[in-house]
């Protein structure tokens, strides 16, 4: 069961090497899947892919800066996601905080900005007469940002992101136990080291001019990825698209760091006491292979089986048939350096975080042993198709059409990587589910946290991490 969708290269008159991508017929059921796009790239080095879709009057535009937590220096982390937030407080033409409110006058959906461990983003979904707009407001921050930063702004902001620190880590329920076990998955100096917010510590000794520096180091047209999806003139579009960015200057493209891979060849085991959760928690965690490379897919289809829905192994074992646990969950979270697979269980009352990792491991252990049923790895394949159709329906948003070929352009600088990706999963089975936990989830490998509350702690505060 294979999707086929093939290149086909075409000169365009456009300033820049063009590539234009047609979609072929698709297998039965799965052409809904097909993303025909065309990609250039600018002389000033911004990325520029166009992909059609004339279904509903509006288009999307996605931008991807390729820098995330991964590209910051040790003591100066959280700027990426700093960042996120100072690209919506105005640039020279663009009045301080009027950003957003601009796009929702002209009707704009699905707007906002992310960061995670390995780029940030920034879209909005408008009427299709509005892309000029949208194309504007992205150029000007992108090339004019910096001449309207000042301390005032920088300092409003990192207060917002340290408030969204407490909130999201420091007084949410297990967040600091958390933080811990991806600090002992990778350590210091690894780029991965701890939260892609930040710590405390760095926002506040960053300076404008570290701000700055980090802003033309990486927010430069050269790494950039710029992708307008839906209802627009493919003419127009790159007439637009020179017009506004083509005259952005840039320097050469930053070279991406240079990371050597964790091996963890001991159980490492973490007694976190906790200060929110009421209730014990403990999650095994693995180093698995990165995203789209070999092993990955494996991984998202054994998670799947473990953790995902009622039928799964570890909610039939843990709550249903031995009700140890309140809720389960399974996970490959997949990442450009190296992807992490946990499983975790939150206790019922009375039970111990021993008794939940010990029933954790015995689920693997048949998984070692006999792997996971064709029933089971069916379901999974169903899965991830079902989801990938679903994000396609929308040109923007998360999972969108144009979130879908910026993240295979990211990934493996292929937007058409669409049948690559099913093949992925069309290719496991379950006797590579049953290698894949042999080789890679092994007690020796692996870092355990058990976040157990204090009888006498309150459950409104939050520890400091030492």
């Amino acid at each position: 069961m294979k999707a086929l969708i093939a290149a086909a290269v075409l000169a365009l008159g456009v300033p820049a090497l063009a590539q234009q991508q047609e979609a072929k017929p698709l297998e039965p059921g799965r052409e809904a899947l097909a993303l025909p796009y065309e990609k250039y790239t600018l002389p000033n080095g911004l990325e520029v892919i166009l992909a059609p879709d004339h279904k509903l009057p509006v288009v999307a535009v996605n931008i991807w800066y390729h820098v995330g937590a991964y590209h910051e220096q040790p003591g100066r982390t959280g700027f990426a996601h700093l960042f996120e937030h100072m690209m919506f407080q105005g640039s020279k033409h663009v009045p301080d905080d009027v950003h957003i409110a601009m796009l929702e006058q002209l009707g704009a959906t699905d707007l906002n900005g992310t960061t995670n461990f390995d780029r940030t983003n920034y879209f909005e979904t408008v009427p299709s007469n509005h892309l000029a707009t949208a194309l504007w407001l992205e150029s000007d921050r992108m090339g004019f940002l910096l001449d309207a930063l000042d301390e005032k702004k920088m300092r409003t902001q990192q207060e917002v992101v340290k408030n969204e620190r407490r909130q999201g880590v420091e007084t949410r329920p297990y967040g600091l136990g958390t933080e811990k076990m991806w600090k002992t998955l990778f350590p210091a100096p690894h780029p991965y080291h701890g939260k892609v917010i930040g710590s405390m510590e760095d926002l506040d000794a960053a300076t404008v001019e570290d701000v700055k520096g980090f802003f033309r180091t990486w927010y430069a047209p050269s790494n950039a990825t710029l992708a307008v999806v839906g209802d627009f003139d493919p003419k127009e579009a790159r007439a637009l698209i020179e017009k506004y960015f083509g005259t952005l200057p840039s320097g050469p493209k930053p070279d991406k760091p240079q990371v050597a891979p964790v091996k963890h060849t001991k159980e490492q085991v973490i007694r976190h006491e906790e200060k929110v959760g009421t209730l014990p928690m403990v999650t095994l965690a693995w180093l698995t292979p990165p995203y789209f490379s070999e092993g990955d897919s494996t991984a998202d289809v054994l998670a799947n089986a473990l953790g995902t829905g009622k039928s799964s192994r570890l909610y039939k074992r843990l709550v249903l048939d031995k009700g140890l646990a309140q809720s389960v969950s399974a996970s490959q979270q997949s990442l450009g350096g190296q992807s992490v697979f946990t499983l975790e269980a939150v206790a019922r009352p009375g039970v111990s975080s021993d008794a939940l990792a010990k029933e954790l491991d015995a689920v693997l252990d048949e998984v070692r042993r006999e792997g996971i049923s064709q029933q089971e790895l069916n379901r999974a394949r169903t899965r991830f198709e079902t989801q990938m159709l679903a994000g396609l329906q929308s040109v923007g948003g998360f999972g969108g059409k144009a979130d879908v070929l910026q993240s295979y352009n990211h990934y493996t600088n292929d937007p058409g990587f669409l049948d690559e990706d099913l093949s992925r999963y069309d290719a496991v089975t379950t006797e590579r589910v049953r290698d894949f936990a042999r080789e890679y989830l092994l007690p020796t490998a692996r870092v355990v946290l058990h976040a157990v509350p204090s009888p006498k702690a309150p459950t409104s505060s939050a520890q400091e991490l030492h």
